[in-house]
C-alpha cells in the first residue's frame, strides 16, 4: 500500500492527507451528533412534572446534567419563564440558532475535502500523462510497451485516489447532515411544548400577563358601575 501511495506522487499524498482529515473530521463528528441525541418525550414529561411541583432548580440542574442542545434550549426557555412570550420564543431561536452552529461545526471542510479530492485526483492523472507523454518522446522512436505502463498506472492511481476520498467525505457529510436535521426537529418540537407548558402552567417566578389569568378570575372582578 506504501509502495502504490509512493508511486502516486505527490498529488497522492495530498490526497492521503485529505482523507486522514476526514476520517478525523467524520469521527469526532458522528459520536459529538450521537451523544447530542436523547428521548425527548421523557424529557420532557420529567421536566414539566418537576416543575409542575414547583422546583425550578432541580428542572434546571437536570437541564445542566443532560447532555445535547434539546436540553439547553429547554434550559434557556425556565431561565426567561418570568418574561413574556415573545422574548422567551426570540431566547430560544438564538439558543436554536446556537446550538445547531455548534453540531455543524467542520462540516463545511467535510463538504470542501469532497467537492476537491476529484479534481486533485484528475491534476495528478493529467501530471502523470504529462509525464508519459515526456518520457515517450525521449525514448522514440524505440518506446516500450513496459515504458509506458510504467507511467500510466501511477497516473490512473490519482483519479482513484481522489474518487475514494470523496465518496467517502460525501457519504459522511450526509449522513450527519442527516442527523443534525433530525435533532433539529426534536429542538423545534421540544422548544414549542416547553413555551406553550410555561405559557399556561403558572411557574414560580411566571407572572401570567392579563390575558393569561383563568375565564373564572376574570369573571369574578368586579363590573364598572351604570
Amino acid at each position: 500500500m506504501f509502495t502504490l501511495v509512493q508511486q502516486g506522487g505527490l498529488i497522492t499524498w495530498v490526497l492521503l492527507a485529505g482523507g486522514a482529515v476526514a476520517l478525523v473530521v467524520f469521527l469526532e463528528r458522528f459520536f459529538h451528533v450521537h451523544r447530542a441525541r436523547i428521548k425527548t418525550d421523557d424529557f420532557l414529561k420529567g421536566i414539566c412534572n418537576i416543575l409542575r411541583r414547583g422546583n425550578v432548580a432541580e428542572a434546571l440542574s437536570i437541564c445542566d446534567d443532560t447532555p445535547g442542545p434539546t436540553a439547553h434550549l429547554v434550559r434557556t426557555a425556565i431561565v426567561q419563564r418570568e418574561k413574556p412570550r415573545e422574548v422567551i420564543e426570540r431566547a430560544i431561536d438564538a439558543a436554536a440558532l446556537t446550538e445547531i452552529a455548534r453540531m455543524e461545526k467542520n462540516l463545511g471542510l467535510l463538504a470542501t475535502i469532497a467537492q476537491v479530492a476529484p479534481f486533485l485526483g484528475v491534476l495528478g492523472t493529467v501530471l502523470g500523462m504529462i509525464q508519459v507523454a515526456i518520457t515517450i518522446q525521449q525514448k522514440a522512436p524505440l518506446v516500450q510497451i513496459g515504458d509506458m505502463a510504467a507511467g500510466l498506472w501511477p497516473a490512473l492511481l490519482a483519479t482513484a485516489a481522489g474518487l475514494v476520498v470523496a465518496m467517502f467525505s460525501y457519504g459522511g457529510y450526509n449522513l450527519l447532515i442527516s442527523k443534525v436535521d433530525a435533532i433539529a426537529l426534536d429542538m423545534e418540537r421540544s422548544a414549542g411544548e416547553i413555551l406553550g407548558f410555561l405559557t399556561t402552567f403558572n411557574v414560580p417566578g411566571h407572572q401570567p400577563r392579563a390575558n393569561e389569568f383563568a375565564p373564572e378570575m376574570r369573571s369574578g372582578q368586579a363590573e364598572p358601575s351604570q
